[in-house]
């Protein structure tokens, strides 16, 4: 599966700027739509260590209606009184309400990786975290919320690329630990295991978008029109007259970070 994504996408400067002004417009008019009309989002962002997930999300919800949607960061291990409670107990709780947008940096997908390969979880006991997550999803989606779930892919050679990249930078050094260094080495191990989930997790209800992330401005780009995309349709299904595209005016006020170092 993996290896059928070309990673050498590359999006111009000059259609990036172009561009984001009208994605970021559009994004903030589907969020107005979705709160007036009750409609739940989840959107799912994962993806190989060093792949630029943050970034994505940074700059997805930069001009969002920030009372419109949630941010959750899911650390690989639960805290110790979870361990006695069920594996989606944490997510369950984090499950958005009417008119919100759930982002997850990282989620249950990550979990169920991580005890895959780091925990050594056996056959069965795999099967079941993925049967887990297709009925946790398939449970929300039948209740209304929209799924969006983001893989963003690199290739090993690039990720031990940005962490050298890191490491040289003070401002970028602090993110990196000891763990961090060894997933290259790794990456076959989950390579295996992240295809699997990705097959056995993708349905009609909660689709995976597996995203090259060789070039930040690409990856941009392709997660708004990813995010937009689902959203508009989920919209149409349901009835709602979508609305006209528009531009704030002062919609490229800060469009400095277009001439930003991109990877």
């Amino acid at each position: 599966m993996l290896e059928l994504i070309d990673l050498d996408h590359r999006l111009p400067k000059d259609e990036y700027r172009r561009r984001l002004p009208l994605l970021r417009s559009r994004l903030l008019q589907l969020q107005q739509v979705c709160w007036y009309e009750g409609i739940a989002s989840v959107l799912v962002f994962e993806g190989w260590d060093g792949a630029g997930k943050g970034d994505a999300i940074r700059k997805l919800t930069e001009r969002l209606e920030p009372r419109g949607f949630k941010m959750h960061y899911i650390a690989d291990t639960p805290r110790s009184y979870a361990l006695d409670l069920p594996w989606m107990w944490r997510f369950w709780l984090a499950t958005p309400a009417r008119g919100e947008m759930a982002i997850f940096d990282r989620s249950w997908n990550r979990r169920a990786l991580v005890a895959r390969v780091e925990k050594g979880a056996d056959e069965l006991a795999w099967r079941r975290r993925l049967r887990d997550i297709v009925d946790f999803e398939r449970m929300l989606a039948d209740d209304g919320t929209v799924f969006i779930k983001i893989f963003l892919h690199l290739s090993k050679g690039e990720q031990k690329k940005r962490y050298k990249k890191w490491d040289k930078d003070p401002e970028t050094s602090w993110r990196l630990e000891y763990k961090d260094w060894l997933m290259p080495e790794k990456y076959g191990f989950y390579r295996g295991a992240v295809e699997e989930l990705l097959e056995a997790t993708d349905t009609a209800w909660s689709p995976w978008t597996i995203i090259p992330a060789t070039q930040r401005r690409y990856v941009r780009a392709t997660v708004f029109a990813t995010v937009i995309d689902r959203l508009e349709e989920a919209l149409t299904a349901r009835g709602v007259s979508l609305p006209e595209p528009w531009i704030s005016e002062n919609a490229d006020a800060d469009e400095s970070v277009s001439t930003e170092n991109e990877l």
